[in-house]
């Protein structure tokens, strides 16, 4: 047992023992339950009617009794703290700091309450002392302090007793639901998540109109919570039954796009992140997560964040490996998903209990109603009031003399109050007001305004005396003001909410190979190495399939759909750049940027430009893709052509495919694996030349070729092709014009002929006529031979048709623009 002593003596007296035994568990017992009790009604738990813990109460209104509104300057944040420490909470200054910090914090709250300067910190830092920082009031807070002066809540004393403090607020608005809220107390929590002002607003007007509403007709207004920071929720039935129960948990996502940074690098770009974490975070967990090789695939990680665009994180991945793969291993192990349990703790008159949803808003409902009824009823007597004096200052005012006269007859003002009550039988309220009338409200409009003001006051009396008497009417005007608060404050919603995940799990290649039919679909971390095509648009554009399922030939074409290369390849092979100057560069298939899948012609504009995959000299030209694992050959401007073994060099990303003699260049490149195929020359002078491949020996890289063409003077080669043998598809266009005419202007012709019409003729020689100039017509600007139909490029990479008559059309009936740049088959 505990002995308690009762009293100290003095120095000097006896010392006289009052000792009294008290049971331990019973003094523990009483002293815990009051100190919880302490902290759970005056520290951590907040009100259900107006959301708010006692010490943000408390800064909220000594912040209105400093007068620090939206329309006035910041002051001090510490001049703000040692007000409310001073008076209100006599608490550290830093607990004070902390929870106005708080209300002010944009991604904490989804309707801030204070208007803060300076820096009041981020997810990932604090704010700076309350000396730096200055604040006021935030728009949104006046709705909640609003009408104090009007008798609408109880006051109690402060902790000295000699100031008063409203125990509740107004709150204009069901701030709980919509800035939530977080506390630990003595043996129980609290975890309210943020909503969304209008969807919460229309609720409680619902539950107003229909007091018997049931938790789904209100979650067709609530859905679910709406955080500040966004993001997506994944999964609902946590939140349906938190709404019914007020216990539950969702899972927040960050919002991710999967971007092609730059030619080479895909990137997944958050901007928006779970309730409550911070980019640096994020950034620290991915390194982790990185260095112990629980997260593969990502290259970098870059904070791009800005004030200006706000939040941009870019997580670089490296080549080969799948995005959503990468993505769902993001989720798994850093805080970019994250779990958020709901706990609907509160007060709800000075007991916690937890609370659903439709329990919440009727909590708030009755306060609100609470609210207006005792406002209606100070308005009403305030108007009573008034009404009274006006009545009397309109009877001294008929009979002015003769109340002067009884006024100045009388020795004293209290005998003045008592005869004019007994004379004109005032009250003595009437007759004081009477006695301080001043000689400017004794004019003939002051008796008019004063019946003016009688009507109005006549008729607001009754108006504010009709809310009071219908109930319909007091919830009728409720629900109007909560309507312009949503109106005024209102945002759309930011957080996305979604029913069940979109990304799957993620396998090994290993795995994902052995999940056969009826396993669940999993997602490959790496990139398979699937057959795919490469394709090199007219305009410059490069990009790669998904698959090498056959490309449509025909069909509507659009802008870079003309193909100028097309290369069968794999996802994780490699293939050949061939240049005007000879020279022919190493290019990773896994660097390019995947083409969606499509039932027609892969959409070209989804390709990067091919110069971002290499490097070229002033003046050099990209002529073509190549295998590197099959026979090529090239052809020259002044007519050499040469056949090219694939004995390319392994540690090297470009080497020479040609030697070329001074002023020639490459002009075309193509796989001619076959001594069968046939090697075609066109020149600008319209010569034609076709003669078979093996004609030419398969030679090294660093040999420069045989003659293939016999050029005259003047004249130059424009085009070099490769025709498979016996194609029975195969045709030869030509485009002619004359060196005066206007760029984009049909003056020239166009002509398509079978390529079975030109006869073969020997290496070396200069072949056939195959185009006759019309009037105005000097050279060919475009010659062609290869698998048709064909289509044409404009300069601009926009697909023109071809005449599908074989024979000689002018400009005018072709639509084709002018320049043109190439032409190329529908398919290849």
């Amino acid at each position: 047992m505990a002995r308690r002593t009762a009293s100290v003596p003095s120095p000097g007296e006896p010392i006289a023992e009052n000792i009294i035994d008290i049971d331990v568990t019973t003094e523990m017992e009483g002293s815990f339950l009051e100190y919880a009790y302490s902290v759970i009604y005056s520290r951590a738990l907040p009100d259900a009617r107006d959301g708010l813990k006692p010490v943000q109460r408390r800064i909220l209104y000594m912040m209105a009794e400093m007068g620090l509104r939206p329309d006035r300057g910041h002051v001090k944040s510490a001049r703000v703290v040692g007000e409310v420490m001073g008076k209100l909470h006599p608490h550290g200054d830093s607990a004070i700091y902390d929870a106005m910090v708080r209300m002010a914090q944009d991604w904490a709250l989804r309707l801030p309450l204070i208007d803060g300067h300076g820096n009041f910190g981020s997810l990932d830092d604090g704010p700076a002392a309350s000396r730096y920082t200055e604040a006021r009031l935030a728009a949104a807070a006046l709705t909640l302090t609003d009408h104090l002066d009007e008798d609408v809540v109880d006051f109690v004393p402060n902790y000295d007793n000699q100031l008063t403090q409203p125990e509740v607020l107004p709150a204009a608005f069901p701030n709980l639901l919509v800035n939530g809220a977080s506390g630990i107390a003595v043996g129980m929590a609290t975890n309210m998540a943020p909503h969304n002002l209008g969807e919460v607003i229309a609720a409680a007007q619902h539950l107003i109109r229909h007091p018997e509403a049931t938790l789904e007709d209100i979650m067709r207004f609530v859905p679910g919570p709406d955080l500040p920071s966004g993001g997506r929720i994944v999964g609902l039935d946590g939140i349906r039954d938190a709404y019914a129960t007020g216990r539950g948990s969702f899972k927040t996502r960050a919002k991710v796009e999967i971007e092609q940074l730059t030619a080479r690098r895909t990137g997944l770009v958050v901007t928006e992140l779970p309730y409550m974490v911070g980019a640096e975070k994020v950034i620290e967990k991915i390194k982790d997560a990185v260095t112990s090789k629980k997260l593969q695939g990502i290259s970098d990680v870059v904070d791009l964040t800005d004030r200006m665009h706000g939040l941009r994180l870019v997580i670089e991945l490296k080549n080969g490996f799948n995005p959503k793969a990468v993505l769902a291993q993001l989720y798994r192990y850093t805080p970019m998903e994250d779990s958020f349990g709901i706990n609907n703790v509160s007060l709800v008159d000075g007991q916690p209990r937890t609370l659903g949803l439709v329990e919440l808003l009727q909590v708030y409902v009755s306060h609100r109603l609470g609210v207006v009824r005792r406002r209606t009823a100070y308005r009403l007597g305030r108007k009573k009031d008034r009404l009274h004096l006006v009545e009397g200052l309109l009877i001294a005012i008929v009979d002015i003399d003769e109340v002067i006269q009884v006024i100045r007859s009388s020795e004293e003002t209290a005998e003045a109050r008592t005869r004019l009550m007994s004379i004109y039988d005032l009250t003595e309220i009437q007759a004081n007001h009477i006695l301080e009338l001043r000689l400017r409200q004794l004019t003939k409009y002051s008796r008019l305004e004063l019946e003016k003001e009688q009507e109005e006051l006549r008729a607001a009396i009754e108006e504010l005396q009709a809310i009071l008497d219908s109930e319909e009417r007091l919830r009728e005007l409720v629900s109007d003001e909560l309507g312009e608060v949503a109106a005024k404050y209102a945002t759309p919603r930011r957080t996305v909410l979604l029913e069940s995940e979109a990304v799957g799990p993620v396998a090994s290649d290993a795995l994902a190979a052995k999940s056969g039919k009826g396993a669940k679909a999993v997602l490959p971390l790496q990139i398979a190495d699937e057959p795919c095509w490469v394709i090199l648009s007219a305009s410059g554009q490069l990009a790669r399939t998904s698959n090498q399922e056959p490309l449509a030939e025909g069909g509507q074409r659009s802008r870079h759909d003309v193909f100028r290369s097309v290369v069968a390849t794999t996802a994780r092979g490699e293939i050949g750049a061939v240049t005007s100057s000879g020279r022919m560069i190493r290019v990773q298939v896994m660097d390019m940027p995947a083409l969606p899948p499509t039932a027609g012609l892969p959409n070209m504009a989804g390709g990067v430009p091919a110069k971002e995959f290499m490097t070229l000299a002033k003046g050099e030209k990209l002529i073509g893709l190549v295998p590197l694992n099959a026979v090529l050959a090239l052809g020259t401007r002044k007519g050499t052509a040469k056949r090219l073994n694939p004995d390319y060099p392994l540690n090297r990303d470009d080497w020479e495919a040609i030697t070329l003699k001074p002023g020639d260049e490459v002009i075309g490149a193509a796989v001619a694996a076959n001594d069968d195929d046939e090697l075609v020359f066109a020149t600008k002078g319209a010569q034609l030349l076709r003669f078979s491949a093996s004609a030419v020996r398969p030679q090294g890289r660093t040999a420069g070729g045989v003659a293939g063409m016999k050029i005259s003077d003047g004249d130059e080669a424009i085009f070099f092709g490769v025709v498979s043998a016996g194609d029975p598809a195969a045709v030869v266009v030509t485009v002619a014009s004359g060196t005066e005419t206007l760029p984009g202007t049909p003056g020239g012709s166009v002509k398509v002929t079978d390529f079975a019409e030109y006869p073969a003729k020997g290496r070396a020689t200069a072949g056939v006529r195959a185009h006759r100039f019309l009037k105005g017509e000097d050279a060919l600007v475009v010659a062609w031979a290869g698998h048709g139909p064909a289509k044409a490029a404009a300069a601009n990479g926009t697909a023109r048709a071809l005449p599908t008559e074989h024979g000689r059309r002018d400009g005018s009936g072709v639509p084709l623009a002018s320049p043109v740049e190439h032409i190329g088959p529908s398919f290849s």
